[in-house]
């Protein structure tokens, strides 16, 4: 049974369905219950990742234009939901494409193993590890990378793997931004004599909300210095998740010199020196080419 048969599900089932979108694979990702229904959890969820597939699924195409095939790396994959839809979407019925999906945790990713099996899914594959420790697991190249709603500092370590990379393309949804909101905290006393702006977080719900607000735009930035066109918006309404950011990273090559220099008067200003290295940009040929 697939979307063709959608005849038979609920009217709200029906709308919420992309064309084409496989039913059963809805089902077997517990999006739909075994009747075909939604409920309020994976309504949500289903909403989410079939706006996100609408930015990630045209990069896919993309690629296998451009070369003929296309590696996906999805870290902090959880459940791999976006994986396997990917693959089924855009893979399943070609003869080229990998998906590598990133988990930490090994139940979660032996459950992965076992349905892409069960589903004849041979070129999607599964590590259990963080990002860092999969780094050399994983491919060479990596044409697009995502991190939805990966936790800790997974989202900056995907973007250190995307970058070390080259990817051609990056989508993050960002979460977990607390090492800024730490260092901001620590520094806060001295940055409260120094300047009236640190009354932005004084506060230390401020101080959550404003590191979470620094650390976006710090990223967005380190994109743009090592060579990506980076595009913001919203994944979803407010109303379904507060962590709402989504960051889409295209890869021009073009190394903006000026995106450097404001990235690195964030980090003075803010008294965030202590995170240079997390957000430094990587060179090549020792430096940055000219800005465009």
């Amino acid at each position: 049974m697939n979307a063709s048969t959608s005849w038979a599900l609920p009217p709200d089932v029906q709308a919420a369905l992309r064309p084409g979108q496989s039913v059963e694979l809805l089902k077997e990702l517990h999006i739909l219950t075994r009747e075909g229904r939604l409920n309020q959890d994976t309504r949500r969820k289903l909403k989410q990742v079939n706006h996100l597939l609408q930015f990630v699924e045209p990069l896919l195409e993309q690629a296998l234009a451009a070369r003929g095939d296309v590696t996906v790396v999805d870290h902090g994959a959880g459940k791999s939901y976006l994986g396997f839809l990917l693959y089924d979407r855009v893979l399943a019925a070609r003869a080229a494409g990998t998906v590598w999906s990133v988990e930490a945790r090994p139940e979660l990713v032996a459950r992965a193993q076992a349905l892409a099996q069960r589903l004849g899914f041979a070129r999607m594959h599964f590590v259990a590890a963080t990002v860092r420790e999969a780094m050399a697991a994983l491919p060479a190249q990596a044409d697009v990378v995502t991190a939805l709603h990966a936790c800790d500092t997974a989202t900056d370590d995907a973007l250190d793997f995307a970058l070390q990379r080259q990817a051609g393309a990056i989508v993050v949804v960002p979460c977990c931004q607390a090492e800024v909101a730490a260092a901001l905290r620590r520094g806060k006393a001295l940055q409260l004599a120094r300047t009236p702006l640190a009354e932005l977080w004084r506060h230390p719900l401020h101080t959550r909300e404003f590191g979470s607000q620094v650390t976006n735009v710090l990223r967005c930035l380190r994109l743009e210095a090592a060579g990506y066109d980076v595009t913001v918006t919203e994944l979803v309404g407010w109303e379904h998740s507060l962590k709402n950011e989504l960051i889409l990273a295209r890869r021009t090559g073009r190394r903006k010199r000026s995106a450097a220099l404001r990235l690195q008067r964030m980090l003075d200003e803010l008294g965030l020196s202590e995170l240079q290295a997390r957000f430094a940009v990587p060179t090549e040929g020792g430096g940055l080419s000219p800005e465009e």
